[in-house]
Parts: structure tokens; sequence; C-alpha cells
């Protein structure tokens, strides 16, 4: 298990670096930035134009071996960890913790299965990777309060799940201001109970020591994925979404809290 403080967040390291040791952290930042993008852009542009003509479902090990690599690229040392219950190949809802816009990065590389994400509409509109999540799948999520745009987000949630497609969510809502697990919401808990589909827990370890919301600076890191045993729905009524919700949180918040001492 690793072990960590909450004296470690990139803040109270970045304050701690004398004038010198900032400047080369600034300059060594910039170089990371520009070679993922580099090596982003055409790589993820490549794989647009393979999905129009090839199963995105053949392109599963290219997309994770390319998400991979920018890790790399970015400087971060990569490990994931499976529960011994873990099923690699069941369908479920992938449900972890938000930290950074990373995330995507960190968890295609981790799951070892095809899976898409259930993602806010307005990531759609971002230039390559939006282009790329609609051409694979991914849902679009619609802000509260359009009844339209929801029934079509749970009809294309059952659709890629009877397909045998497992499904990412990010519970929190929103990414992390301080490295912790936030509050989860109970919509992916009342999906897996309507649709009968098991969730898979996963809790993401160290991201928030490499980047974080409000701060371009990337640091060196160890980032550890673990993937809990799936949990089945089977039998589950709505009654039974904030029981569910809350012990899908605990154990997203397990790791979490182990790693800063919590």
């Amino acid at each position: 298990m690793i072990k960590s403080d909450i004296r470690h967040h990139p803040s109270h390291r970045w304050d701690s670096l004398g004038i010198v040791s900032r400047i080369f952290h600034v300059a060594r930042t910039v170089i990371l930035w520009i070679l993922s993008i580099i090596h982003f852009f055409p790589l993820c542009s490549l794989l647009v134009l393979m999905g129009g003509v090839i199963d995105p479902r053949r392109n599963d090990r290219p997309q994770r071996w390319l998400f991979r690599n920018i890790l790399r690229v970015a400087g971060v040392k990569f490990e994931v960890c499976y529960a011994p219950g873990f099923d690699r190949k069941k369908t479920c809802f992938f449900v972890s913790n938000h930290v950074d816009l990373w995330d995507a990065f960190i968890i295609y590389s981790a799951i070892p299965q095809f899976v898409r994400g259930l993602e806010h509409e307005s990531h759609f509109k971002i230039p390559a990777y939006g282009w790329m999540m609609k051409r694979f799948g991914n849902v679009p999520v619609p802000p509260e309060g359009n009844l339209a745009k929801y029934k079509q987000m749970m009809k294309l949630t059952r659709e890629s799940l009877d397909q045998g497609i497992s499904l990412i969510v990010f519970a929190e809502g929103s990414r992390t201001l301080d490295g912790l697990v936030k509050e989860f919401n109970p919509g992916v808990f009342r999906m897996a109970i309507q649709f009968g589909y098991p969730i898979a827990p996963m809790s993401i370890v160290g991201a928030y020591e490499f980047s974080r919301k409000g701060d371009w600076k990337l640091f060196p890191s160890r980032i550890v994925v673990h993937m809990h045993e799936q949990i089945p729905t089977d039998g589950l009524t709505k009654e039974d979404v904030d029981p569910l919700r809350q012990k899908v949180q605990e154990i997203v918040a397990g790791p979490v809290n182990d790693y800063y001492g919590v």
C-alpha cells in the first residue's frame, strides 16, 4: 500500500521549491505538455480515421496503447492492482473518483476490456478528443432539465450495455479540489439497478500529485489504479439506491484515504 500525506500535495511541493528549482520545473512542465500534445493529436486523429472504416472494438488495443504512452511521455509511473474477485470480462458500470482531465487516459489504460464513457456533452466539442469520443460511442450526458436528451442518454446507455460495452462514470460529478473523494451522486446507481448491471468500483491514487484542477503544472508521480470486485445489482430496488451509493463510495475512497492517512 502506498503511504503519503496531505502535505505532499502539489501546492505544498511547489511552495517548498527554490527559485532555480521552480524555473527548472516550469521548463520541464512546458516540455512535457508540448510532447504530450504532439503525441496525442496526430495519433488521436489517426484513430478517428481508422474508426471510420474499422470497427472501434478492433482499435481498442491501439487506443489503450496510445493513452498509456501519453502517460509515460508526461512522466507518469503507472500501475494497476486488480482485486482477486475482479472479472475482466463482465459488462458493468465502472465508477471512479474524478481527479483531473488526465483521468480519461488513466482509466482507459487500466480497464482490460472494451469500454466507453458517460461524458458531459460539452466534452464532445473538444478538438480531436471530442471527435474520437463521439465516433467511438461515448454517451453524452445533457444538462439537467432536458427531458428529451435525458431519454436519449438512457436509450444509448442501455444499448451499449446490451452490446457488451461497459461504461465509465465519475459519480462525483466534478473534479476534486483536495485529492479526496467527494459524495457520489445517485444517478449511475439508479441506472445500474434499473438495467440490472453490476458496478465495478475504481480508485485512482496518486493522480492529484501529478496534475490537478486549476493548475497547469505536471509533477513526477506514480499513479496506481485499484480495480475492485464487481458488485451485483440483481434483485435490488429503488430503496437500495442510497445504500449501494454509500457502499461504492466507501470502497472507492478506501485506497485514497489510506494514501493520505485520513
